[in-house]
């Protein structure tokens, strides 16, 4: 029996698990085709309610084929409470960064290429270079750790260095990024990557890097509606997905709804009245 089942045995459909087993399993099959993830790296969820555990997948299961019965419920010592199979062997990064950060709801680790190398240059640090890197203004630290993160004692250290930023990179390792959601996580590693490329190719051509500016990144936010930006991507990522077969016919509850997609709004209109 699934963690996905057994919860709606327990909880009858009030139960916020199947939908967030669901769409975690979603995200790793996007993020691997995204080439974020491959064969290691995983993401994490807060379980709405509960202060005693978050959702993982096990550690064993190919990313590209994660089901929703491949999701563990798994304590903050990452004792598995539910499901059947070990967690990731770095599941303490999970554990420590949502103790840490009561804020967060969903975190990944991942290896990005792009990112790592970031990590591994010379007086050269990850800027925000795009639009949609205002995300990152707070700051983008490097944890010095380049081993993997299996104790408690590492992953507390890992969380200290991740801070109140929303992402940190870990040298010659890889990065955690944190959200509010695992719809919201996936599409900022979309724009974390896109960002990383975009630094890379200003770099390769030789030129001098222009980040954005605290000016520019207030302008950006004016205009800025995030959960309606997480939609419209997460909807054309997963219609896309389900058509080229990486994720199944069935699982087309992951769409959102043209309710859900309707704008009524081009901006929050909340920040510009603070701005005016």
């Amino acid at each position: 029996m699934s963690v996905a089942d057994i919860a709606v045995k327990k909880n009858s459909e009030a139960s916020p698990i199947p939908q967030l087993s669901l769409e975690l399993a979603a995200a790793t099959r996007l993020l691997e085709k995204e080439g974020i993830l491959d064969y290691s790296g995983h993401v994490a969820s807060r379980i709405p309610g509960r202060d005693d555990a978050f959702l993982i997948q096990i550690g064993s299961t190919s990313r590209q084929e994660l089901d929703p019965a491949d999701i563990l419920i798994v304590d903050f010592d990452c004792n598995v409470l539910e499901g059947e199979g070990k967690p990731p062997s770095e599941t303490v990064i999970h554990a420590e960064i949502l103790k840490a950060r009561p804020d967060v709801n969903a975190v990944i680790h991942c290896h990005m290429d792009l990112a790592i190398a970031f990590t591994m240059m010379e007086n050269v640090k990850m800027l925000p270079m795009r639009a949609r890197a205002s995300r990152w203004k707070s700051g983008i630290p490097t944890h010095p750790d380049p081993s993997h993160i299996k104790l408690v004692e590492q992953a507390v250290d890992l969380a200290n260095t991740l801070g109140p930023h929303h992402v940190a990179l870990m040298r010659a390792h890889g990065l955690v990024m944190t959200a509010e959601s695992i719809r919201h996580l996936f599409i900022d590693c979309v724009h974390f990557k896109e960002n990383a490329l975009a630094q890379l190719q200003v770099l390769q051509s030789g030129a001098k890097c222009v980040p954005l500016t605290d000016e520019e990144i207030e302008a950006i936010e004016l205009m800025e509606m995030r959960d309606w930006h997480a939609k419209k991507l997460w909807n054309y990522y997963v219609r896309k997905s389900i058509k080229d077969g990486v994720l199944p016919s069935d699982w087309s509850g992951l769409i959102p709804s043209k309710d859900a997609l309707h704008r009524d709004k081009m901006y929050d209109e909340r920040r510009v009245v603070k701005k005016s």
